[in-house]
């Protein structure tokens, strides 16, 4: 079996974030344990793969192009946004794109819609999501059949799995990722000044000469609002999870959310959005911010941190990257095995 793996993302010198994260260690991992995987080559017309496994949603076209090959095609899409809309407003979009799609595809709509990709998600052999409430996206939008749709976890490196707990050298809390609005960085450095509480950002923005992080630079005093740029070492992101208080998560919207796996695994308690992502992952074991309410959050930033030496990191399952790469080498092998594939 030979696999191609598809990601059409930003490159990471661009956007730096999870997403390329996730398909760099599911590579790495698919390798380790003996899985023939390249990333596809656009221009090759000579590499071959028994299957393509698309991280970012290929078009209609690119289904059937496969199809033709009798190459299936599996899909794993992040639906970040999505997936944290409330029930009803997922029944609403799933009602306007059913509707929508059933208008024929004569020009322009027939352009527009294929580049919207809702028939993607049906059309390729299968889904793979890390979340239900992910799952229930594209059942409730695209009328993906639950044949189609599979749940496999992400996973965590070695590093963070191995990783003893309880060093808590620091007085801050820790916060990790891009200093970007999505992350609602500059209104956690206010609240933590508000609510004197140290807070140390982990990451860099995706502009250094952009408003945004002008704005949250002006707000490091080194005493409530400290910052590190982004490392790249492992090993360095486990020390400073490790010594850490706990762990803050300020952004407008998640899904499996890795940097919270990492500081769960470094054995610290975390205080994060209430949304469907985590109330799935972690339920009633961490604590929880109202999206958009930066007085009351500045309240719960306060108790939580006064609340930390009676307060313990979630006990969830943690998964290795081999842990899902044996998991996808098994559905992977089922798809292959499936006679209309």
């Amino acid at each position: 079996m030979k696999v191609l793996i598809d990601s059409s993302g930003l490159p990471f010198s661009l956007a730096h974030g999870g997403a390329t994260t996730q398909v760099v260690e599911t590579v790495n991992a698919l390798r380790e344990i003996g899985v023939d995987v390249e990333y596809a080559r656009w221009w090759d017309s000579h590499q071959h793969g028994d299957l393509i496994h698309v991280f970012g949603t290929p078009s209609k076209a690119y289904i059937d192009f496969a199809r033709a090959k009798r190459i299936p095609v599996i899909n794993t899409t992040l639906f970040t946004e999505t997936c944290n809309r409330s029930p009803e407003n997922l029944r609403i979009q799933g009602l306007m794109v059913s509707a929508l799609l059933k208008i024929p595809a004569i020009p322009p709509w027939g352009a527009i819609r294929s580049q919207l990709k809702w028939s993607s998600y049906k059309a390729c052999d299968l889904n793979i999501v890390g979340l239900n409430v992910e799952a229930d996206v594209l059942r409730k939008v695209y009328s993906v059949p639950d044949e189609k749709i599979k749940l496999i976890p992400l996973g965590l490196s070695q590093h963070f799995l191995k990783a003893s707990h309880g060093e808590q050298l620091s007085d801050s809390l820790i916060t990790t990722g891009t200093i970007t609005e999505r992350k609602r960085s500059l209104e956690l450095a206010t609240m933590a000044k508000a609510a004197k509480v140290p807070v140390h950002f982990i990451g860099k923005p995706y502009d250094e000469d952009g408003a945004y992080w002008k704005s949250f630079k002006a707000l490091i005093d080194d005493k409530y609002v400290m910052h590190t740029p982004h490392t790249e070492s492992v090993d360095e992101m486990v020390r400073l999870l490790k010594q850490s208080k706990g762990y803050i998560l300020y952004s407008d919207y998640e899904n499996w959310c890795l940097s919270a796996h990492e500081a769960i695994a470094c054995g610290i308690p975390i205080l994060i959005p209430d949304q469907p992502w985590s109330r799935e992952l972690f339920g009633d074991q961490a604590s929880y911010l109202l999206p958009g309410k930066i007085d009351e959050n500045t309240l719960r930033l306060k108790t939580f941190y006064d609340s930390i030496p009676s307060l313990k990191a979630p006990d969830i399952s943690l998964y290795s990257w081999n842990d899902v790469a044996r998991q996808l080498v098994a559905t992977y092998e089922g798809i292959l095995q499936t006679p209309s594939s």
